[in-house]
């Protein structure tokens, strides 16, 4: 297999992961809203220790440390305004069938899958087994992500067909990053530290602004317990998978 057929194969592999979230058509009712409470617990943390501990070190390799922080600073507040169109535009009736951060989580993740493809596209374009060793680890960063994104998702609204569908579209970034990149390789290297904060500024707007205060909101201690317990093991995954 050549190089490109590589890379193409081994991104379509790491977007059939974003199935994973299939798993949550199990659960109903009761059950299934506790279990989504914790998913969203999982899914602040991993956001979070996802841009602190991987993609803001990454970028701090290459880019000063201000224009590292303005670039965070303009993806936070660029996030910030889009939910505002977002929401005006569907809640300014009285009627909002789904919260905008479900939406701003899919532009935030597309992002990160982009730029993981422009890696994986660099890694191949150098040698094929260095390609596939990094495409094994993108693998295991982006199946707990992808489990968690579906939750964010659900708690957002979106009917579990309709999550499964978009989160896979967005997965695909991946594929569109890698193809992307292998014809552009020679410029890889320069756009993804500044990709970096972007994807940053956006995991950490959905999580400090829409997350976390849901589960702030929880009374029952039993809950806010175990939801905190799954934020710190978000926090954790990311902390090992790095």
């Amino acid at each position: 297999m050549s190089a490109l057929g590589s890379l193409v194969a081994a991104t379509l592999l790491i977007s059939a992961g974003s199935l994973i979230g299939a798993l949550t058509l199990f659960w109903q009712g009761a059950q299934g809203k506790k279990v989504l409470l914790l998913l969203v617990g999982l899914s602040a943390g991993a956001l979070i220790g996802n841009a602190f501990l991987h993609l803001l070190p990454e970028a701090a390799e290459s880019l000063e440390s201000v224009l590292l922080f303005r670039i965070v600073l303009v993806s936070f507040i660029v996030f910030f305004l889009i939910e505002k169109v977002l929401h005006w535009r569907h809640c300014h009736e009285g009627v909002c069938p789904e919260h905008a951060f479900g939406t701003m989580n899919l532009i935030g993740d597309f992002v990160h899958n982009f730029i993981d493809g422009l890696i994986l596209a660099a890694t191949f374009a150098v040698d094929a087994s260095l390609g596939w060793a990094t495409a094994i680890a993108v693998a295991m960063h982006e199946t707990p992500q992808e489990i968690s994104d579906f939750g964010v998702l659900l708690y957002a609204g979106f009917s579990r067909g309709r999550a499964l569908v978009w989160n896979f579209f967005v997965s695909l970034g991946v594929v569109f990053g890698g193809i992307i990149g292998w014809y552009a390789v020679e410029h890889v290297t320069d756009m993804v530290p500044l990709l970096l904060p972007i994807a940053a500024g956006g995991f950490l707007y959905i999580a400090a602004s829409d997350l976390m205060p849901e589960l702030r909101r929880e009374t029952q201690f039993n809950t806010s317990a175990l939801s905190f317990m799954m934020f710190l093991v978000g926090v954790a995954m990311m902390f090992f998978i790095g």
